[in-house]
């Protein structure tokens, strides 16, 4: 059983996504593209209290190059994801970063430390999936890390706690999309797990983000549809109440 379910909306905008239904499209995984260089891709978390969960992770490409934010939520699913890079977006995955130690962000790691992609996250991300015993990126850094690859770079910053105490949000300037991940609600969604939260402080750090990433166009949550700014005004009105 996972306790990190949040229940998922519906975005009021619309925006396009683009699916190749002959790879990278199975039980396990799906990937969509969202963005002329960004996709979205979606595994499936089995709970006991809430059946099959649809979890979002990102992957942004560059000129061969590619980042995976947040892994699918176990290896089979990580393996299909790693597959669908390198074969369909003729891509090198040269870095997977996840934005908190919860297993919907790290239950594929092993996979991609495996296949030799480097994993990268803050100081605390690293620190809490050990106590907690989950999978552990090998590389760290302070707060925030600016990433190149390819002819682009992946801004990855944490800016205040929130889901969890260690939550980061992932912005890639190219397309004007921010992941969000679990700090940021899809339209309607209630306020989920908030076991390891600092509901106090969420709504303030999400203001935060929105202030820092102002030319933002498009917003991935951690789970259900992505939209845009309006996500964030959404979380924050929220954790408000």
């Amino acid at each position: 059983m996972s306790r990190f379910f949040f229940p998922m909306g519906l975005i009021a905008g619309m925006f396009f996504t683009f699916s190749n239904p002959s790879f990278g499209q199975s039980e396990t995984l799906k990937v969509e593209k969202i963005a002329p260089n960004t996709y979205r891709h979606i595994s499936y978390l089995q709970t006991d209290s809430f059946g099959k969960v649809e979890c979002n992770g990102m992957v942004v490409i560059s000129n061969g190059e590619a980042i995976v934010i947040d892994t699918p939520v176990d290896d089979a699913s990580s393996k299909e994801l790693i597959e669908y890079v390198e074969k369909e977006l003729k891509s090198k995955i040269i870095a997977v970063i996840p934005t908190h130690f919860h297993e919907d962000c790290t239950g594929g790691l092993l996979e991609f430390q495996a296949s030799w992609i480097p994993s990268y996250a803050n100081i605390m991300t690293q620190n809490m999936a050990a106590s907690h015993q989950l999978p552990i990126p090998q590389e760290r850094f302070d707060k925030s890390k600016t990433f190149q690859f390819g002819e682009e770079e992946l801004k990855v910053e944490f800016l205040g706690e929130g889901h969890t105490v260690d939550n980061v949000v992932a912005y890639f300037p190219k397309d004007q999309v921010l992941f969000g991940g679990c700090m940021i609600k899809a339209e309607g969604a209630s306020k989920g797990f908030v076991g390891d939260a600092n509901v106090k402080a969420w709504p303030l750090t999400v203001a935060k983000v929105k202030e820092r990433f102002p030319d933002l166009k498009l917003v991935v949550p951690g789970h259900g549809q992505a939209g845009g700014v309006e996500l964030l005004d959404y979380t924050i009105e929220l954790f408000e109440k």
